[in-house]
């Protein structure tokens, strides 16, 4: 899997979101992607107790750890690789986690408009 150039929806380098807990398609701290990422995992957020609920509502459990697959689970405040179909729910839902736009990969903007993310910029 070749990843995508890491550039972040500013057009400045692509930061690195987390490395405790390590995140990203890749789990190398950022949330690169590439075309073998159909989730698209390239939204940096900063998690809140409200977003964990609902995700976990809609039946994707982001807190409960899985030691099988090396998932420590999320609590909030921790900064995660969000799938950027996710985060669009999650806006329409009106529980969208504020976002880290340097960290934030540009095929992003394929899912989700800059203005909608500029509006939970950290």
């Amino acid at each position: 899997m070749e990843k995508d150039g890491s550039v972040n929806v500013l057009g400045g380098a692509l930061q690195p979101c987390s490395v405790s807990p390590m995140t990203g398609f890749f789990r190398d701290g950022a949330c690169n992607t590439c075309w073998e990422d159909h989730g698209l995992h390239t939204v940096c957020v900063v998690l809140t107790a409200e977003f964990l609920a609902w995700s976990r509502y809609i039946g994707n459990d982001l807190t409960t750890p899985r030691p099988d697959l090396a998932f420590p689970g999320l609590k909030p405040g921790e900064r995660w690789c969000l799938c950027a179909g996710r985060f669009m729910e999650a806006h329409d839902e009106g529980c969208a986690p504020q976002v880290v736009l340097e960290c934030t990969h540009r095929r992003t903007l394929e899912v989700v408009p800059f203005e909608v993310l500029s509006a939970y910029a950290i």
